[in-house]
């Protein structure tokens, strides 16, 4: 600092100042001209732990994933989050724990002692977890996650619109007859796309069929789902998928029926994967699991608690992310 101020012909103080971005400094415009061309003529860089210790801040987040990091599928709520980040001039540190809980304790034990200004607790697929513990200290959001009491700031995606936008798509393309192939194991998001599926067929005055309601997982629970929904003479004209996995399947077992997609059965998924659903024959109609969208929100809002633009009193905002549908071609009007 005291080459460039000697370069720049001015005080170490002035160089400080201006280097460090001190507000209301009053050095003239072209003063700090000369500054920033001497600091880069000298290639002079700040000193980042210095000026952490000086002003109790470290300009860096927290990231604590299960397996988000290293999951393609989700790694999108990364991006948005280190997108937004950035803008703020914040590094994000990611740890992924794999769901291990020594590695989640000493995730939190380098977030604090690194003295990050706040951390991002970020999960692979929409749960209710318990508050994590030894996190009270510094600001929390969640993503894709929330707690039962609502005491942490979350963003989750809207199931509940995504998979009434899912049905209703299919109601007005004429369909009557629709299954729906659900997940296995009640988390929130089958609970509640399975909750759109009913709503949208009795406001459609359509009749709930128990037997067109059917469990599978990945791929092949999906194909053996749809077999057991197509090789039957009242079969369904369309079939709703709680992921795009499942909706492969289903493909696959119309298929080995000899038939055609979207001529004789419609097929619409949920996650819009991206290595999967532009890619299938045809290409898959889906819900966006809006994991770009989470990871910005979630970034926003835990800065606007860093900076003291939230009240630290008022109640934790709970988002849910809308979850846009997206049409290819598996869906056309039923056959007469």
């Amino acid at each position: 600092m005291e080459d460039v101020a000697r370069m720049a012909g001015v005080s170490r103080t002035s160089v400080s100042l201006v280097l460090n971005k001190k507000p209301g400094h009053g050095i003239p415009e072209s003063t700090v001209r000369r500054i920033h061309d001497a600091a880069r003529e000298l290639g002079y860089r700040r000193n980042a732990m210095a000026a952490g210790l000086r002003s109790s801040t470290t300009d860096t987040i927290g990231l604590i994933s299960d397996v988000v990091a290293t999951t393609p599928f989700a790694g999108q709520m990364l991006h948005g989050a280190q997108e937004m980040a950035w803008k703020a001039r914040k590094l994000i540190s990611v740890i992924n724990t794999e769901g291990d809980p020594e590695v989640e304790r000493a995730a939190v034990t380098q977030v604090l002692e690194r003295r990050m200004e706040g951390a991002l607790w970020a999960t692979m697929y929409h749960r209710v977890i318990p508050r994590p513990r030894g996190l009270d200290g510094i600001p929390v959001v969640l993503l894709d996650a929330r707690t039962e009491d609502g005491s942490l700031p979350s963003v989750v995606p809207d199931d509940l619109g995504g998979g009434r936008a899912a049905v209703a798509h299919l109601v007005a393309a004429g369909h009557r007859r629709i299954a729906f192939v659900n997940a296995e194991d009640g988390v929130p998001a089958a609970i509640l796309r399975e909750q759109a599926y009913r709503e949208v067929l009795a406001e459609a005055g359509i009749a709930f069929d128990p037997s067109l309601l059917l469990l599978g997982e990945g791929t092949p629970g999906g194909e053996q789902a749809g077999l057991r929904l197509l090789d039957r003479p009242d079969r369904p004209t369309a079939i709703f998928c709680f992921n795009d996995r499942m909706a492969m399947g289903v493909l696959r077992a119309a298929r080995r029926l000899g038939l055609s997609v979207p001529h004789d059965l419609s097929v619409v998924g949920y996650d819009n994967h991206e290595v999967l659903a532009p890619w299938m024959d045809p290409p898959l109609t889906t819900v966006q699991l809006p994991h770009l969208e989470m990871g910005r929100w979630g970034t926003e809002h835990l800065l606007a608690l860093i900076d003291g633009r939230i009240d630290p009193a008022a109640p934790p905002e709970q988002k849910r992310m809308p979850c846009p549908l997206v049409i290819r071609d598996s869906v056309g009007p039923p056959r007469r």
